[in-house]
């Protein structure tokens, strides 16, 4: 029990501190807003005409101007890569957190739509209080022109009301398309309608510009429930009063009203620009299109591409972006490195999996159907490849595999690539890294998917044997579909093959605890979902659970 509170300490604590932080933060300033509407003494007017909905609609705002900054942060992928790549800066429990900046910006995206609709609810209600309780008395105070203004006309009349709409479309839009249904049906929708957050931005920042809300500024001369000079005791409270405590309560001056000055920049502003900045250097950064070297294609619909670019380098784990103007001039496409750059060859390597329109339209024109009627000429000359840009690379999980004694990856079909670069660093011969022991376990559910890197794995195998280190690199291939193995006409020689899904979960267990007992990892990589991880091999899941970090 104690092992696994400190494992989990030490694995999800900063995450949950993060996580209680930022919740801290929003609801203090949900509630220091809605105080500071609810009693402070220049919105007493306002509070009296609007009531609760003033309160709740500008905490709100206040919760989502937070919001609105911190999204972007975590999509500085350029600043996120630099900052985990700075081991002066950054521990290991930084860039574990990290990790999660996705989880984050999902996070953040999800309070925003929370608090949205909380913020566009309260002023439906107060754009009908201020049509209902128009104020004869202070007609500065007032955003209908007249008691009893369709409150339609006022949303459609005024800045704050066309922004708000046209920011609630464009969040909505946003909302939709980030569904999970809609990511995987039809990619291209999410990725459009996600870049309307640059006009989403803009509008944002003109939202404030109409002034709705106004505040008093004379609260000193005119104390809120002061007399006015036509207005006597009576009218105001209804009792009678000395005349030494009506001249006290007498009003020096009218009441003033001013809008506020706009803050939504102030929030925004600041990490806007440092998007832009960021988004301008991957720009220069990614302006020239690679050359494209070789292009292999694999069983199973797999496509290795190998390419060459300037003064590019990385380190294994990390992903690049890909854009190919030949199937979408706006698209920009993860795909992890499994062919790091080194001082004998500039050459980096991504493998993709043929799933999806991009892909499709991707792989044809990279390995376009042979004519019948073509003259046949020289591979050279015959081959044209598509322009292709290169933005990254990008910091990942999988580029701290390097930095424990013994490690542990676990990895699941086209999962395997960000393992793939780190076993060719191990091949290349890589110095100066931490790794003393890797466990590998692969699952595929057809055999001819180990033919995406067996030669890398049996080349690995070989330069550990020959260097006496055959403990060094362990590996655990199994399969989860046993009709692929009708291919085989003869039974393997040497290894077991494990066919059965209650001989593939007994051989896991069974492989798992052999491992915990040889060497103890001091960290799980793992690149298949949770859930299938689950089903395939329970012991893992359990083994995870109870490895602590040092």
């Amino acid at each position: 029990m104690v092992v696994s509170v400190r494992s989990w300490v030490a694995n999800e604590g900063g995450k949950h501190f993060v996580l209680i932080l930022w919740l801290g933060v929003n609801t203090w300033l949900f509630i220091s807003s809605f105080l500071l509407y609810f009693t402070g003494q220049e919105y007493h007017y306002l509070y009296k005409m609007l009531g609760l909905g003033l309160c709740i609609s500008r905490a709100s705002a206040s919760v989502l101007n937070l919001n609105c900054s911190l999204v972007l942060l975590p999509m500085c992928r350029s600043l996120v890569t630099f900052v985990r790549g700075t081991r002066t800066i950054s521990s290991r429990k930084t860039r574990r957190l990290l990790d999660k900046c996705k989880t984050f910006h999902v996070a953040c995206g999800v309070a925003i739509c929370i608090f949205s609709v909380m913020h566009v609810s309260a002023h439906l209600v107060n754009v009908v209080r201020f049509s209902v309780r128009y104020s004869d008395d202070f007609p500065a105070l007032n955003l209908a022109r007249y008691r009893g203004e369709d409150p339609m006309l006022i949303i459609l009349t005024t800045i704050p009301g066309v922004t708000g709409v046209l920011l609630v479309l464009i969040l909505f839009l946003m909302f939709i398309s980030s569904s999970y249904c809609v990511r995987m049906s039809n990619y291209e929708i999410f990725w459009y309608t996600h870049n309307l957050f640059i006009v989403f931005y803009v509008i944002l920042m003109m939202h404030m510009v109409g002034g709705a809300l106004k505040y008093q500024t004379n609260v000193e001369a005119h104390p809120p429930g002061c007399f006015r000079a036509n207005q006597s005791s009576t009218e105001q409270q209804g009792d009678e009063l000395d005349t030494s405590e009506e001249e006290e309560r007498r009003c020096s001056e009218d009441a003033h009203f001013q809008p506020h000055y706009p803050q939504t920049w102030l929030w925004v502003s600041g990490p806007l620009c440092l998007y832009c900045v960021e988004r301008f250097y991957r720009y220069i950064q990614s302006r020239d299109p690679v050359t494209i070297v070789t292009v292999i294609r694999h069983p199973c619909d797999v496509v290795e591409l190998r390419m060459l670019k300037k003064n590019f380098k990385a380190r294994p784990g990390q992903y690049i972006l890909l854009n190919c103007p030949g199937v979408s001039s706006f698209e920009n496409h993860p795909f992890t490195l499994t062919m790091c750059p080194t001082e004998n060859k500039e050459t980096l390597g991504i493998h993709l999996r043929v799933v999806g329109d991009w892909t499709e339209r991707f792989t044809q024109l990279l390995l376009p159907e042979p004519r019948i009627d073509m003259e046949i000429l020289p591979m050279a000359q015959q081959r044209r490849y598509p322009k292709v840009y290169v933005d990254g690379p990008f910091g990942g999980p999988s580029e701290e595999v390097f930095n424990y004694d013994v490690s542990l990856c676990v990895a699941g079909g086209i999962g395997v690539t960000p393992f793939a670069c780190v076993l060719r660093a191990l091949l290349d011969g890589w110095m100066g890294f931490r790794l003393q022991r890797l466990y590998f376990v692969w699952v595929c559910k057809e055999l001819q998917s180990f033919y995406w890197f067996a030669e890398l794995l049996c080349a690995l195998h070989h330069k550990l044997w020959n260097e006496n280190r055959p403990d060094y690199f362990n590996v655990k291939l199994y399969i989860s579909q046993p009709d692929s193995l009708q291919i085989l006409r003869t039974p393997p020689t040497r290894g077991r093959c494990f066919t059965d899904r209650e001989k593939l979960q007994r051989s896991l267990k069974c492989s798992c605890w052999h491992i915990t007992l040889r060497a103890q990892p001091q960290h799980v990589f793992q690149t298949v979902p949770l859930n299938r991880l689950t089903q395939l091999c329970p012991a893992l899941v359990a083994f995870k659970l109870d490895t602590t970090l040092l």
